[in-house]
């Protein structure tokens, strides 16, 4: 990375579980530089949807390094994502037919409920006795044909925890991390947002401004990919012996699974 800036550039590794992105100050002027992002940064730049892309150079051994100016500003609060601001951004990302042919483009194909089901099944054959595990698996087998007949698919972020909503100092919304975008089902992304910071009495209002009603297909859908995010990741992080990630997304499930009135 050094060779990249020149000397009068201060480059310092930026965290994250790739090891791949670094920040780089010289003076006054800062930006975040990543290795081998995705194509589909460019067009999550021009929408406006993630920090300004700068530039883009390609390295001799071939990996491709972008430049994003570096924002500052702060991470959102749980509390922030009930804001109208985050419904109407994530109603722009499910609604851009650009982001959405990029990433087809990219030959992402659409996640299908049946497939999901499927890939949570194998996810957790090693916990069939938790009564969790076999509750969700249960759950979302009993139901994955009447989810199926939903067949809008969008661009879906795929992990809208507030941790990934940034707010810069003149008060720009982003949404970032992109690696995991996928095509799928809204609910998937919406699901998400409600349930875990979202009081139930605000669903219709915040709803409102994403630009959708709150009817009972909308939140059958919301609730089984809920379901299905929650098991998948509790086991996941059991299998890496991750005690506290896993508790977070036991009790997440286990509350979804009362309200659901599927266990005591």
């Amino acid at each position: 990375m050094d060779d990249i800036l020149g000397k009068e550039w201060e480059i310092k590794p930026a965290g994250g579980a790739t090891g791949e992105a670094y920040f780089a100050q010289s003076h006054n002027e800062k930006l975040f530089l990543k290795r081998n992002s995705s194509p589909f940064l460019a067009v999550l730049s021009a929408e406006g949807i993630v920090p300004k892309l700068i530039w883009t150079k390609r390295l001799e051994n071939g990996d491709v390094v972008t430049a994003q100016r570096w924002m500052d500003g702060h991470e959102l609060k749980a509390n922030d994502m009930t804001s109208h601001r985050v419904a109407q951004l994530l109603s722009k990302i499910h609604r851009s037919t650009d982001l959405l042919n990029m990433l087809k483009r990219l030959g992402k194909q659409p996640m299908h409920p049946t497939e999901m089901c499927e890939h949570a099944i194998q996810a957790t054959q090693l916990y069939g006795n938790d009564i969790l595990v076999r509750t969700s698996i249960d759950y979302l087998s009993a139901r994955v044909e009447k989810v199926q007949l939903h067949v809008e698919k969008v661009v879906c972020h795929g992990d809208v925890n507030h941790n990934n909503w940034l707010m810069s100092a003149a008060e720009e919304l982003y949404l970032i991390d992109w690696e995991g975008a996928v095509v799928a089902d809204p609910a998937l992304d919406i699901g998400m947002i409600l349930h875990w910071y979202v009081p139930q009495e605000e669903w219709t209002t915040w709803l409102a401004h994403y630009g959708e009603e709150l009817t009972p297909d909308l939140e059958e859908r919301m609730k089984w990919y809920v379901v299905y995010q929650s098991v998948v990741s509790m086991v996941w992080h059991r299998g890496r012996n991750e005690t506290r990630e896993e508790r977070h997304w036991t009790h997440i499930l286990k509350t979804l699974l009362v309200q659901l009135h599927l266990i005591q």
